[in-house]
């Protein structure tokens, strides 16, 4: 007991000793670029984004909004992921990314390219939510009381879709580069 606990305030005080302040939040626009492996095109984003750092650690909240389609405009999809991440900092400059998102999620279906698929019955538009996870790695630059973030992540995501009738299987994972900049409050 009395070891977890040294160590943890060791751990803290590494942690405290690498910033100037504690604990800093930073808050800001994002937007980037990603392409779900089987979309038509890919897409950009945009969104907006919190960061509590932490020294060597942040945390981090984001909320976006993407859309893409699927088949050649056989099924629309917009989202609104709301994501939480960990980032650790083995250098200033660089981090690690990982965390997990609520994709809440509309799925749009267009009637005539069913028609024309030959099938009778059209699904009816629907709202989901699915859990996502996503792992990468970025740059933070700082730049004054602001920072300039670029990074790369991959996200895991399992849309179940099995039971709409001539919707070939469909793979949402993606890659996402993002820009952001974070202004410290």
């Amino acid at each position: 007991m009395k070891k977890g606990a040294v160590l943890l305030l060791l751990l803290i005080a590494l942690l405290a000793l690498q910033s100037d302040v504690f604990a800093q939040l930073y808050i800001g626009p994002r937007a980037g670029y990603y392409k779900t492996k089987d979309a038509d095109e890919g897409q950009m984003y945009g969104g907006a984004v919190a960061r509590l750092a932490l020294g060597g650690v942040s945390i981090e909240g984001a909320i976006d909004y993407r859309q893409e389609e699927f088949e050649g405009g056989l099924m629309t999809m917009r989202s609104w992921p709301v994501q939480a991440s960990a980032l650790l900092y083995p250098l200033p400059f660089l981090y690690g990314v990982a965390g997990a998102g609520w994709y809440h999620t509309t799925l749009d279906y267009n009637a005539d390219k069913f028609e024309e698929l030959g099938s009778s019955v059209v699904p009816e538009d629907e709202t989901t939510s699915t859990l996502g996870y996503h792992l990468g790695a970025g740059l933070e630059v700082p730049l004054s009381s602001m920072r300039m973030t670029v990074d790369v992540r991959y996200v895991f995501l399992n849309y179940d879709l099995d039971e709409i009738e001539n919707l070939p299987e469909t793979d949402h994972d993606f890659l996402a580069v993002t820009l952001g900049l974070l202004w410290e409050l």
